[in-house]
């Protein structure tokens, strides 16, 4: 206990306090003063026989990089992550996008030379995830940690990429090399091939804190997610939308108000501020309140361009409610007003955004439920418009 003390002075509160060996951040959590630290370090020497004393790096991006290297030196970069909220929240609680976004071609380059010097220099024959923090205004970075195995994100590389991870770190346990290997899904590249994405992967966790009482709803360095699921799209925009219809059957999509999760009982920029399983949902009711990207920013520390992408999809739905009730007097007969203002143009575009048949039938008041699904599906077929989803 008195060398954690010791620590925290040298680095400065406040600090992130970790217990090794432990999964899901189990016993972590930041601490601002050495009564905190006291109390939280108790609770990680419980779980543990060691305590990490990290760095507040709380605001800066979170990358990662999966990497895998054989017996002969051969070293290759599979897939790499970026999440979607800024360190500081569990990896399980965050949503993630692969590829990276965010990072220049630069500061991609410079993390993937790291990842594979650090691979090659602990001499690591297999995967290995490779967790980065990086600076959002430089290009200082920090590596978080090193995982010689196959982790949470593993799964969601191997899926987004189609490059099997754990069939390939087998046979490379087994002395084979990624030349020899041959690529199980695509069944003509070789497992030496690095993949390359042309679209966007997307994975968002699942929370059931609401079944339980008196359970804060803060996220932080210790996992409170039950669950996950996968999106791929063409844009950020559709995959996100998509993940919100997945994690949760109750919503359209990604929503404001509308998604009845965000309380009046407490102001925005507070459920701005904290990062809880509802946020995202407050980052649209935002921006429909007029709140900018940089107001927005400095709340959340959201990267700028995520933010962005979100005021895409709140600026589409404004704007097809808005050429609605425009229209909404000269519209006859059912779906009058859809038939009118959605123009194939318009229809391609709301459905590269991620916006659901839905949602389109709620914006345009073409009917509630199935019945104005089912208008607006018509009209999207009439347009030859066939769609992968709703």
């Amino acid at each position: 206990m008195d060398e954690a003390v010791e620590a925290a002075a040298k680095i400065g509160y406040p600090v992130l306090i970790r217990a090794a060996f432990a999964l899901g951040g189990l016993g972590s959590g930041f601490v601002n003063n050495e009564t905190e630290l006291r109390s939280l370090a108790a609770k990680a020497f419980s779980n543990s026989s060691q305590i990490l004393i990290d760095q507040d790096l709380r605001g800066w991006k979170e990358v990662e990089y999966e990497v895998v290297r054989d017996c002969h030196d051969n070293c290759i970069t599979v897939c790499n992550m970026e999440n979607f909220d800024p360190l500081g929240i569990h990896t399980g609680d965050s949503i993630v996008v692969a590829p990276s976004q965010t990072l220049s071609n630069r500061e991609y380059f410079m993390l993937r030379r790291t990842a594979i010097k650090v691979v090659r220099h602990l001499g690591i024959v297999g995967e290995c995830n490779i967790q980065y923090a990086l600076h959002p205004e430089s290009e200082r970075y920090c590596i978080i940690e090193v995982n010689a195995r196959l982790s949470r994100s593993s799964a969601l590389a191997s899926k987004a990429t189609g490059y099997p991870l754990a069939y390939v770190a087998t046979k490379l346990s087994l002395g084979k090399d990624l030349i020899s290997i041959r690529n199980s899904v695509t069944r003509i590249t070789t497992a030496c091939f690095e993949p390359s994405l042309d679209y966007c992967v997307l994975k968002m966790p699942r929370w059931d804190l609401k079944k339980f009482q008196r359970v804060s709803t803060q996220l932080g360095s210790s996992m409170l997610s039950v669950g996950e699921v996968m999106a791929i799209g063409r844009s950020f925009e559709e995959v996100i939308q998509k993940a919100c219809r997945m994690v949760n059957p109750s919503l359209d999509g990604l929503e404001g108000k509308d998604s009845c999760l965000i309380t009046d009982d407490i102001p925005l920029d507070e459920q701005l501020k904290g990062a809880t399983d509802t946020r995202l949902f407050a980052v649209q009711t935002a921006f429909k309140r007029g709140y900018s990207v940089e107001d927005i920013y400095q709340l959340t520390k959201i990267d700028r361009w995520f933010l962005n992408k979100l005021k895409n999809i709140a600026e589409m739905r404004k704007a097809c409610i808005s050429l609605a009730n425009a229209n909404i007097s000269s519209a006859t007969g059912s779906g009058g007003v859809a038939k009118s203002i959605l123009t194939k143009e318009r229809m391609l575009t709301l459905k590269m955004h991620g916006f659901s048949d839905r949602q389109i039938a709620r914006y345009t008041e073409s009917g509630k439920g199935l019945e104005g699904e089912s208008r607006i599906r018509s009209i999207r077929k009439k347009k030859t418009l066939e769609c992968c989803h709703v």
